[in-house]
């Protein structure tokens, strides 16, 4: 069974018939903002989504996530399977409800790529203005960003989940 991508619109119309809405993002972006009515089952986790018979709507953030896995979306389904073109982004451009949880953290991810961008820059003023041995900095972080991406294993976000920020985090 394959993926059939929709519009908002249809999702909407989809989920008011029955269909289950999976929102497939990670929990902490679902804490901060969701479709209401949605269940967060990360991708990661799809497997053990238990369907049943009624058709099935996922979204991401953008469709990206959803794209790339589609085949797996599909698998886990069982049943009539659809994806949001657009994700929870073109939900809200479609003007369609979404709750959102300003109080909750930013999005693990953008903590990092905020940290990373922010050491680099530190580094590099540093290296023309106090001495270029801070230019080692930039070139640690931009390692570390290499490693996270051949091996899927961030120890940036390790480090920023633990932050005091971080630990409410609501499921």
């Amino acid at each position: 069974m394959a993926t059939i991508p929709i519009t908002p619109a249809e999702a909407q119309r989809l989920i008011q018939d029955g269909a289950k809405l999976i929102d497939i993002r990670d929990p902490d972006e679902h804490a901060r903002e969701h479709i209401p009515g949605a269940t967060n089952i990360p991708v990661a986790g799809i497997d053990h989504l238990d369907a049943g018979d009624c058709a099935v709507v996922f979204h991401c953030r953008s469709g990206a996530r959803t794209h790339a896995n589609a085949a797996r979306l599909a698998a886990a389904a069982g049943a009539p399977c659809y994806v949001i073109e657009g994700g929870i982004e073109a939900w809200r451009r479609a003007g369609l409800d979404v709750v959102a949880d300003r109080s909750q953290p930013l999005e693990l991810i953008r903590q990092v790529q905020l940290t990373a961008g922010g050491l680099v820059l530190l580094g590099i003023v540093l290296g023309f203005l106090v001495t270029p041995g801070f230019f080692a900095l930039s070139a640690f972080v931009g390692a570390g960003l290499m490693f996270a991406g051949a091996t899927g294993w961030c120890g940036m976000a390790r480090v920023l989940q633990y932050m005091p920020w971080n630990r409410q985090m609501a499921a």
